[in-house]
Parts: C-alpha cells; structure tokens; sequence
C-alpha cells in the first residue's frame, strides 16, 4: 500500500485539536476517519477535509467505542493510525467535585480513550501502526483547582507508557503529547464556565504562569499540536514511543 492509502481514525475531531489532527492528516494525503458527539462542528471538519468519512458516536460506551473502530477499518480499507484527541474539562476544588462530573470526565477522557484503542489494537498490529493519545500539561504536572481532570490525564500519561511497552513487539507506536493551554473550543468553555463572568481575566490568570512573561507569553495554536501529532507518524520518528511529549512553552519544566 502506498502512503496515500494510509487510514487513521481521529476522536474530538469537532474540537480545536482534533479538527486541525484531521486537517494535517488529509492534507498529507491520509484517509481521515473523524468522530465526536457534535454533529455540526464535526460535519463541518469532513468538509474542510475534503468530504472525509465521519461518524456521531459518544464514547463513554464501550460498545460504541468497538463499533466505531470497526466502521472506522471498513472505511479506510486498513487503519494505520488512532489519535485519540475526545476530551473533556472539568474543573472545582476535590471536595465539592460531583459524581456527575467525575465520571464524564473519566468516561470521556480515560475509559473512551482505553476501548477506542483496545478495539484498534488488532488492526494497528496488521500495518505496523501508531497511537497518540492527547494528556496534558496536567497530566505529567498537578493542576491547582482541577483534581479530576488531573488525574484523568495522568491516566493517559501511564496507559501510554504501558501500552508502548505491550505493543512494541508487534510493531505498534504509542506515544502521549501533553499541550500546554490551547486556544480552542475547550478553552473557550474553561473561560466562560469557570472565569467568573469575566473570561479575559481567566485568559490572563493562565498567561500569567508561563515563562515567557507579559507581552510575550501565548496560547499554543491546534495546528501545533497537529504538526507534532502528524510528525509521530512518520517513518522517523520509528524510535519514538512510550513518550510523554510536552508542548507547552516550557510550563511544566519548573519553576
């Protein structure tokens, strides 16, 4: 098969990452084969992706998470690649975290992630494959104010490294990259669901702790993330796997 048959399956493919994921890969000439739970951000990226393959599924069901992968390899005709970009934010102090939140958060972010990528396990092995699985700064690093998610992240930080070593023998890459704050929808949501009322504060409050100091310090763009993502792909990075790969402008080096 030739590089331009090349299948990968890209979850949160309506989101900020996993929109500009799908983008980088169908203009690399991969069969891009896109999910999420919103129907029109997600339509919306298929035809920025030149009318890709797409499908509604909610992931915190293991069973959907097997049929999606299944769909996923009969439309590509093979499946080379799994990003697993669907995530979701929560964030509060430990005490006064519902279960509500708790389980949407490890629903979506851990236990959708873990079956995608069970499920894609068997097709992965046939073409020599690969995983990147989305962390966080927050997963290598504490997080003040948001404990679950935290540890949701961490979660996928040590899957990744565990999974690494248990497909290695079968030619399987797996890597974790662990963004910094990205400006995207879910940052979006982060500002105006938990600033207060005031989200450009919110905004300058995550500014404020990177190192690069007022005037200079940013956002990471998706399409970052999604050069990163779609370089672990490639033929060169072979030696890569079982890395947890931060993108962050130096955040989670120290202080």
């Amino acid at each position: 098969m030739t590089e331009a048959t090349r299948a990968v399956l890209v979850t949160g493919a309506a989101g900020g990452i996993g929109g500009a994921v799908a983008r980088r890969f169908a203009a690399s000439g991969w069969r891009v084969l896109l999910t999420d739970v919103e129907p029109v951000a997600l339509a919306a990226t298929a035809a920025a992706c030149g009318g890709a393959a797409h499908r509604v599924v909610d992931l915190r069901s293991t069973a959907r998470c097997r049929e999606l992968v299944e769909w996923a390899a009969a439309e590509g005709g093979r499946l080379d690649g799994l990003v697993n970009a669907a995530g979701v934010w929560r964030e509060g102090p430990a005490a006064t975290t519902t279960e509500a939140d708790f389980d949407v958060v490890f629903d979506v972010n851990v236990k959708g992630l873990y079956f995608t990528t069970a499920a894609a396990i068997p097709y992965l092995a046939q073409s020599g494959g690969f995983v990147v699985n989305l962390s966080s700064d927050a997963g290598i690093q504490g997080n003040t104010g948001a404990a679950a998610y935290s540890a949701s992240k961490g979660a996928v930080a040590l899957f990744t490294k565990s999974l690494a070593l248990e497909l290695a023998p079968q030619g399987v890459r797996v890597n974790a990259i662990c963004p910094g704050d990205v400006a995207s929808p879910m940052l979006e949501f982060q500002a105006h669901t938990y600033g207060g009322g005031d989200p450009a504060a919110y905004y300058e409050r995550l500014l404020s702790g990177y190192p690069q100091g007022p005037g200079r310090a940013r956002f990471i763009r998706p399409e970052e993330v999604a050069a990163l993502v779609e370089f672990l792909s490639r033929p060169e990075a072979a030696p890569i796997t079982g890395a947890t790969l931060s993108i962050d402008f130096g955040y989670s080096a120290g202080k």
